[in-house]
C-alpha cells in the first residue's frame, strides 16, 4: 500500500482494523453462512416466486443463487437488505434438525422446491440436515451456522451485487441470478473492508494495464487470451531476461519446445487421464485417430517435452543435475467464467525448468532451487510478507500416481528443506500435482490478499512413466528424480499481481520508460534529444515529449503514466549541460550535470532501485 502520511504528534495514530480470513475464523464463517440463510429467507419473503439453489459462505462473504421470473434490481438488493435487518432484529433461533432422506425429500416437494431435489441426491451421507430460521423458513445444509440471528450485526452486513450463474456452473442448464453480500464481525471491519474493496478498483491491473497500454483483450481473438502491447512486451522481456541471467548463473541450460504435441505423450505422463478437460480438444488426423483418441493437443505443460530431450540420449551420472529452462507458453480450457484480467487465463507463459538429478543431489539442488525462489521474491519487493506451503497429497483421494514409497520420499525431501532453512510454513494437504507434492510460496499483497508465486516440486513419479535413466558410477542403470519448479508460475498472473501492489508504479527497473525529457520549448528539443541518445546508448529507456505542450501539462502527463525519472530541460540546463530532476519516488532532486544524472541512473537500475 502507499506510505501513510507522517501525524504530528498531536494526533492519533491510525487504528488498524485486522480483516480476519474466513479460513481463520469459524465465527465469521458461522456469520456468513448464517447471514446467506436470512438473505434467502428474505428474497422468498418478498418474492414469493424464487427458488433457491445453493448459498456458501465465500472468502470475503456469502452468495445465494436464485432462479426468479424476474431480474433483480438495485431497488431489489435495498428492500432485501431491509427486509434482512427485520428478521435478523426479530432475533429467531437457529434450529438444526435431522432427518432421513424420505422425510427431507417429502418435505421439498410439499414446497415445490426442484433444485432442493438434485442438491439432495448429491447428498451421500445420512442423516440429513435442515436448518431451520425459527419455525418460518428452512434449507438444507451442513452447517455451521450462528445459535441465533441476534448474534449477527445489521451495519456489519452489506449486499453488493447481482450476477448471472449457471445452475451447476453448466452453461446447458439454467440460468440462475446469484446475489453477492459480505458479512462481518464489527461495523469496522466492513468499513475497512470497503476502503480495500476501493483500493483495490484504483489499482485493478485491467483498469491499469489499459491507462499504462501494456495489454489488451480482444472478443475476435477470444478471452482469456491477452494481446502484449509494445510496453507491454518489454515488460515480460525485462522479467524473463532477469531470470534468465540468474538462470545462467545457476548452470541453466535453456531449450524450447513446441505448443503442440501428441496424446500419447500426455497420456504417458498421466496428464491425459487426469486432466482430459482442462485440455483444448484434440485435433485428430483422420477419423480414425479420433476414434482411438490419436492426435495431437494443445501444449498445457512443459514437463513431458523437457523429458523428451533428457531422454534424447544416454545420460552419465557426471552429466547430473542437468536443468532445462523455458519461457513456455501453455494453453489450458478455463471455463469463461473463472476467466479474469491477467490472473486467470486460457494462455499464459510458465517460466519452467526442469531438473534431474542423482537421489542423492536431490536434497542440495533443492536448496539451491528455494534459494532462487527467495532471491526473486526479494527483487520484486514481494518479501514482505509471504510464507511456504507444503502442498502434500491427500492419501484418501485418488487422482494421484505413483507408489506410496515414491510419494513418502518425496515429501521428506520437502521438509528437510523447509527444516534445514528455518523456514515458516504450514501443509496443504490434497494440494499436491498429481505426480508429486510441492512447496510453494504463498504471497500477500498490498490489500492483503494471497496469491501463490513460486513453486518448487519433487517427482519420482514421471521419470518411472518415462522410463529415464542414467548410467550410475558403477556402470548400472539408476532412475533420476525430478524436479519442477517456476520462480514465477505463470508470468501473465505475475505481471498482473505486481500492476496491483505497485499500483502502476513500477520500480525504475522494471519500468518500461525509465526516463522522460521534458524540454520547455522548442529551442531545448535538440538538447533533450542529445541527452535521451545517451541514455538509451547506456541501456536506459528514455524518450523525448515532442509535443510542445506547456511544461505543466508534460509533468501530468508524465505523472499520470507514471514514469519514474522527468528531467526537465530549460535555457539554463543546455547552457550548464545539465537537468532539472523530478523523480515519482523522491520528488525535486534539484539541477545535476547530465553525466551525474547517468551515472547515478545507471547505479540504481543495477542495484534494483529507484532513483
Amino acid at each position: 500500500m502507499s506510505p501513510s502520511e507522517q501525524s504530528s504528534p498531536s494526533e492519533q495514530p491510525e487504528k488498524k482494523i485486522y480483516l480476519p480470513r474466513t479460513s481463520e475464523s469459524e465465527n465469521l464463517k458461522k456469520i456468513r453462512h448464517t447471514t446467506s440463510h436470512v438473505m434467502a429467507m428474505a428474497v422468498q419473503k418478498l418474492f414469493p416466486k424464487a427458488q433457491v439453489t445453493i448459498g456458501p459462505w465465500i472468502e470475503n462473504g456469502f452468495y445465494y443463487d436464485f432462479d426468479n421470473p424476474e431480474p433483480f434490481t438495485d431497488k431489489d438488493l435495498k428492500a432485501i437488505k431491509k427486509e434482512m435487518d427485520k428478521i435478523i432484529n426479530r432475533k429467531l433461533p437457529v434450529i438444526r434438525e435431522e432427518v432421513s432422506r424420505e422425510e427431507a425429500e417429502r418435505r421439498i416437494k410439499e414446497i415445490n422446491e426442484p433444485y432442493k431435489l438434485e442438491i439432495l441426491a448429491d447428498i451421500k451421507e445420512e442423516p440429513i440436515t435442515i436448518y431451520h430460521l425459527g419455525n418460518e423458513w428452512w434449507d438444507l445444509c451442513a452447517g455451521p451456522h450462528l445459535e441465533n440471528t441476534k448474534e449477527l450485526n445489521p451495519k456489519a452486513i452489506e449486499l453488493e451485487s447481482v450476477a448471472g450463474a449457471y445452475w451447476r456452473g453448466d452453461e446447458t442448464k439454467a440460468q440462475l441470478q446469484r446475489i453477492y453480500g459480505t458479512a462481518w464481525e464489527s461495523p469496522e471491519q466492513l468499513a475497512e473492508y470497503k476502503r480495500r474493496k476501493e483500493e483495490a478498483l484504483r489499482r485493478d491491473h485491467r483498469k491499469l494495464g489499459k491507462e499504462l497500454g501494456l495489454f489488451i483483450f480482444s472478443d475476435l481473438v477470444g478471452p482469456g487470451l491477452p494481446l502484449w502491447t509494445p510496453k507491454g512486451t518489454l515488460l515480460r522481456s525485462l522479467l524473463e531476461d532477469f531470470l534468465k541471467q540468474e538462470q545462467i548463473k545457476r548452470g541453466y541450460q535453456p531449450v524450447v519446445t513446441p505448443h503442440i504435441g501428441r496424446v500419447d505423450l500426455f497420456k504417458t505422463s498421466g496428464h491425459w487421464q487426469k486432466y482430459k478437460e482442462d485440455l483444448f480438444p484434440m485435433m485428430a488426423e483422420n477419423e480414425d485417430a479420433a476414434v482411438h483418441e490419436q492426435g495431437f493437443v494443445l501444449k498445457a505443460m512443459n514437463c513431458p517435452f523437457h523429458i523428451q530431450i533428457y531422454k534424447s540420449e544416454l545420460r552419465s551420472y557426471r552429466e547430473l543435475p542437468i536443468r532445462l529452462a523455458e519461457f513456455g507458453t501453455v494453453y489450458r480450457f478455463e471455463q469463461s467464467g473463472e476467466l479474469g484480467g491477467l490472473t486467470r487465463v486460457r494462455g499464459f507463459t510458465q517460466d519452467d525448468a526442469h531438473i534431474f538429478v542423482t537421489p542423492e543431489q536431490l536434497d542440495s539442488e533443492f536448496l539451491n532451487v528455494v534459494d532462487l525462489i527467495l532471491s526473486v521474491i526479494k527483487t520484486l519487493k514481494l518479501d514482505q510478507n509471504f510464507k511456504a506451503r507444503l502442498s502434500f497429497r491427500d492419501p484418501a483421494s485418488d487422482k494421484y500416481i505413483g507408489s506410496d514409497e515414491a510419494w513418502d520420499k518425496a515429501e521428506s525431501a520437502i521438509r528437510r528443506a523447509v527444516e534445514t532453512l528455518g523456514m515458516d510454513h504450514f501443509e496443504g494437504i490434497g494440494e499436491a500435482a498429481f505426480y508429486g507434492p510441492k512447496l510453494d510460496f504463498i504471497v500477500r499483497d498490498a490489500l492483503e490478499r494471497e496469491w501463490q508465486l513460486g513453486t518448487v516440486q519433487v517427482d519420482y513419479n514421471l521419470p518411472e512413466r518415462f522410463d529415464l535413466e542414467y548410467v550410475a558410477e558403477d556402470g548400472s542403470r539408476k532412475r533420476p528424480v525430478m524436479i519442477h519448479r517456476a520462480p514465477f508460475g505463470s508470468l501473465e498472473r505475475l505481471i498482473g499481481i505486481l500492476i496491483e501492489e505497485y499500483a502502476g508504479d513500477f520500480p525504475l527497473w522494471l519500468a518500461p520508460v525509465q526516463a522522460r525529457l521534458l524540454p520547455v520549448s522548442e529551442v531545448q528539443l535538440d538538447f533533450a534529444k542529445e541527452v535521451a541518445a545517451k541514455m538509451r546508448a547506456l541501456g536506459m529507456r528514455a524518450e523525448v515529449d515532442t509535443s510542445g505542450d506547456r511544461l505543466g501539462k508534460l509533468i501530468r502527463n508524465a505523472e499520470k503514466e507514471k514514469i519514474p525519472i522527468m528531467a526537465v530541460i530549460g535555457a539554463k540546463e543546455v547552457e550548464t549541460n545539465s537537468l532539472s530532476i523530478r523523480t515519482r519516488a523522491n520528488g525535486e532532486l534539484g539541477t545535476m550535470p547530465v553525466d551525474e544524472v547517468l551515472d547515478k541512473i545507471k547505479e540504481a537500475i543495477a542495484n534494483f532501485e529507484n532513483f
